[in-house]
């Protein structure tokens, strides 16, 4: 299965907004995680079950945000994902929260492969690279 481009579905509540009654910054960076697990998830990969039988867990190595509009309390929002690289021992995700036709939020992700009990990088499962290559 190829999937170029996952959209997750995003309900706003009140615990995400701030005194403002705006999404809290950091909220966002939730809003791209769950897109990432669930895009792994369709394409039959569960995180755990890489952990447990590859012995690799992935994390954040770096992101850039941009924040353009805001969104609200009880606003429904997708969040995007897209792998737009693949090195050796990372993946480059371009990511957005969106409502409707409306760019709310943007980030470039990379996330690293890492050895599940040293914590140092490690190639991606070769089954993995090929479904997203």
């Amino acid at each position: 299965m190829t999937v170029t481009h996952f959209s997750w579905p995003v309900r706003v509540y009140y615990e995400d907004t701030d005194a403002g009654g705006v999404v809290y910054y950091a909220n966002y960076l939730k809003y791209f995680e769950r897109a990432r697990t669930e895009f792994l998830r369709e394409l039959g990969f569960e995180q755990d079950v890489l952990r447990e039988n590859e012995g690799v867990i992935f994390a954040v190595k770096s992101i850039q945000v941009d924040y353009l509009q805001p969104a609200r309390f009880n606003d429904y929002l997708f969040a995007t994902a897209r792998v737009v690289s693949t090195r050796r021992a990372s993946l480059d995700f371009q990511q957005e929260i969106r409502k409707d036709q409306s760019v709310l939020c943007r980030a470039g992700v990379r996330i690293a492969c890492l050895n599940a009990e040293a914590f140092r990088p490690c190639p991606i499962p070769q089954l993995l690279r090929t479904v997203l290559e």
